[in-house]
């Protein structure tokens, strides 16, 4: 059997694997169910294992099938990269750059970097979205994203990182709360076992554990609360509940009514914000953005 063959097999199992019903699957792929199905039994005995289990109201997939499905996505993305690359190169195009941002931080340095791509390179095709860190890490291995901006640390060897800004740490207070009046900076021992909001750890664990690191470093950190992003977050606090630490840049853009921002004493928490890729990447246009880091 052709390598054309067995790709397309692939192609037909990941589908199936997403679907998990050999109609639906069949109706997305533009062939018949039984020519579906027949495939799928073709690659079932080419790999020796069946991949699938097959029920009255769809299929589920098989333990090899699961282990299977998600090694061939990685595989269908690096083929379908390729084939991007390959098509631009003969159409004279300067290629494509699939580029996450990450939600807690957009402006300043980060959009003034992918300007400053955008009129270097205008020739490239920009692929654009938005996620959380721990998405854009996965998206970056998988072979989905060519480069992403995310909340370091990011703990990942197959990963190279550069920082494009630090930003600082704020306190965030209900407008009336004792500590949100003054001058002089909150001491961490003012805060201390306040009730605190925070946004769930599994979004971006690096800068979750940095920041409790740094704003609560002898304990006291009491999470009574989590929302699912910055905006909520500072909602949240605006409520007259909690308190939040959040990056300067995001607080100060969204200018949430009720809440007051005030700086920690020395040393000044930060969090960054890097560049992340894939150290084995062969895309021109990761490099040529990356360079703009020089």
């Amino acid at each position: 059997m052709d390598a054309w063959s067995d790709l397309r097999r692939l192609r037909y199992f990941a589908v199936l694997a997403e679907e998990l019903h050999f109609t639906r699957a069949a109706a997305r792929l533009h062939i018949a169910q039984p020519a579906l199905s027949q495939q799928i039994r073709a690659l079932e005995r080419q790999l020796g294992v069946p991949l699938v289990h097959r029920t009255s109201r769809g299929c589920t997939l098989t333990e090899v099938g699961r282990r299977v499905a998600a090694e061939t996505a990685r595989l269908l993305a690096d083929v379908d990269a390729g084939t991007a690359r390959i098509r631009d190169l003969v159409q004279g195009r300067g290629g494509r750059l699939r580029l996450a941002y990450t939600r807690s931080a957009r402006g300043g340095p980060v959009d003034a970097l992918v300007a400053r791509f955008r009129t270097a390179h205008p020739d490239v095709e920009v692929v654009a979205e938005t996620a959380w860190t721990a998405p854009n890490v996965a998206g970056l291995l998988a072979g989905r994203l060519d480069a992403a901006f995310v909340r370091p640390p990011v703990d990942e060897p197959a990963l190279a990182c550069r920082t494009v800004d630090t930003e600082e740490l704020l306190l965030a207070l209900p407008a009336g709360h004792p500590l949100a009046t003054g001058r002089r900076r909150i001491t961490r021992a003012e805060v201390v076992d306040l009730p605190a909001v925070m946004w769930p750890r599994a979004n971006g664990p690096g800068m979750f554990d940095r920041t409790i690191a740094q704003v609560w470093p002898h304990g006291g950190f009491r999470l009574v609360r989590q929302e699912p992003d910055d905006e909520q977050l500072l909602r949240a606090v605006a409520q007259g509940d909690v308190v939040a630490a959040v990056p300067a840049g995001r607080a100060r853009a969204l200018k949430v009514p009720g809440v007051r921002l005030r700086r920690f004493a020395a040393p000044t928490p930060t969090v960054d914000v890097g560049l992340a890729w894939h150290r084995d990447t062969t895309n021109p246009a990761v490099h040529a953005l990356v360079a703009l880091l020089d």
